[in-house]
């Protein structure tokens, strides 16, 4: 609470009601470097849902938890029509911090605890939801519960997994009431849903280096991994001349330098990263004859991350040529991005400049979200709130609670907004 401005309380929005659920959430799986493990399918994940579906018993809403886990809290609308959601999830990885995921939980649960002091209904049913491992910690995936909701999980596919402790799909689900079946049957009817509007934390600087508390999400970048392996000729480190050798790292060193000036030339907001490199044979006195790498290319638009993709293909085969040594490419995944639909950048634009008095902060998500996966079946957006430093993913990730409540009046107007439609 400390700085907290008192007077940002107000319209039913409370931040000492905020701060003090967001306090007895972290408590559960809290760890000894003050960070959060609550790992997906585990107790301590259950744990926390049954806690935010008590509070949301409290404020009145009607409870359930469908096969993959995801939990609903209902507020009747004055219509019967479909429903605007709004939520994001509470697992987290290993050794994470406590407001990535938690925060858009409870931002939504806040917009109901604040209709309920105004006495407001809205036209449009509302939902405060909470998706299942989006994190994807413990079977190296994530998104599991928005992939069901929208009826893209099978079964026998997802039994073939197993976990970081060698443990089976079915065995872990067992343990907090679920099987691999109840999970793949947790399909919504889509119909029933008008929009999903998520907040979470930046995990970025922009919005600090802006001195904003909020911004409008533009789009959800999708990434393609692509596999680069440079093949050259290995030999002896001191009878080698330096004209006569076919050097694999000499040619990856060449291609990551250039890797990094390919998305300013196609969008401001792609990126691309290498991130894993092997060279082989790896010794100190042998020129490598081969080094395997990959990029992670990503970007809110397709087009835009299909012409890097090219740009950095074209500059691999290049460079090869130059050293006269082949290269291997393999994409190795891609996942489209998402555009947030216009309409929903205007109504959170709207919202933004009635609520904060000042125009919106547009800036691109590069990480995916459960926002990513709704939002490719119906009208999704996303509100992101200053994260320090840019820091997630990690015990120091904090958020002041002063941009954190400046973020649900926005939330709540906006909600407001869609709801009337």
């Amino acid at each position: 609470m400390d700085g907290y401005q008192n007077e940002l309380t107000h319209s039913g929005v409370n931040g000492e009601r905020l701060a003090k659920r967001l306090a007895e959430l972290a408590k559960i799986g809290w760890t000894e470097e003050g960070g959060c493990e609550r790992i997906s399918f585990s107790q301590e994940e259950l744990k926390a849902k049954e806690l935010v579906m008590k509070w949301m018993e409290e404020e009145g809403l009607d409870v359930m938890m469908d096969g993959a886990g995801n939990v609903f809290g209902r507020l009747k609308g004055q219509e019967d029509v479909p429903a605007v959601l709004s939520g994001s999830h509470v697992d987290s990885v290993p050794h994470g911090g406590h407001f990535d995921g938690p925060l858009g939980v409870l931002s939504a649960l806040e917009v109901v605890s604040a209709w309920r002091e105004e006495g407001y209904q809205p036209k449009r049913p509302f939902e405060v939801v909470i998706f299942s491992d989006e994190e994807g910690a413990r079977f190296n995936g994530g998104l599991t519960g928005s992939q069901a909701f929208i009826g893209q999980i099978e079964a026998d596919e997802e039994r073939k997994r197993v976990d970081y402790e060698g443990r089976s799909y079915e065995e872990v689900l067992k343990e907090v009431g679920l099987t691999p079946e109840s999970v793949a049957s947790a399909k919504r009817d889509l119909d029933d849903v008008y929009a999903f509007i998520e907040v979470h934390i930046e995990q970025g600087k922009r919005l600090e280096k802006a001195n904003l508390p909020t911004g409008v999400v533009t789009g959800i970048a999708g990434p393609t991994w692509l596999k680069v392996i440079f093949k050259g000729v290995a030999g002896h480190a001191g009878n080698t001349p330096m004209n006569d050798r076919q050097d694999a790292l000499v040619a990856a060193s060449d291609f990551i330098r250039q890797v990094k000036d390919f998305p300013p030339q196609v969008s401001d907001s792609g990126v691309a990263t290498v991130g894993k490199l092997e060279v082989k044979p790896n010794g100190v006195n042998v020129i490598p004859g081969e080094v395997e790498l990959t990029v992670d290319i990503r970007d809110i638009k397709n087009e835009w991350k299909e012409e890097i993709v090219r740009l950095v293909k074209t500059c691999a085969q290049t460079v090869a040529g130059k050293q006269e040594i082949a290269v291997e490419l393999e994409e190795l995944m891609s996942v489209d991005p998402v555009e947030i639909p216009q309409h929903m950048q205007q109504k959170a634009s709207e919202a933004v400049k009635e609520v904060l008095g000042s125009e919106a902060y547009h800036l691109p998500s590069g990480a995916g979200h459960d926002a990513m996966i709704v939002g490719r079946y119906v009208p999704a957006a996303m509100l992101f709130i200053q994260s320090k430093d840019g820091i997630s993913h990690n015990p120091k990730e904090w958020s002041s609670l002063n941009d954190c409540v400046q973020t649900v009046h926005v939330l709540k107007r906006f909600v407001e907004k869609v709801c009337d439609e």
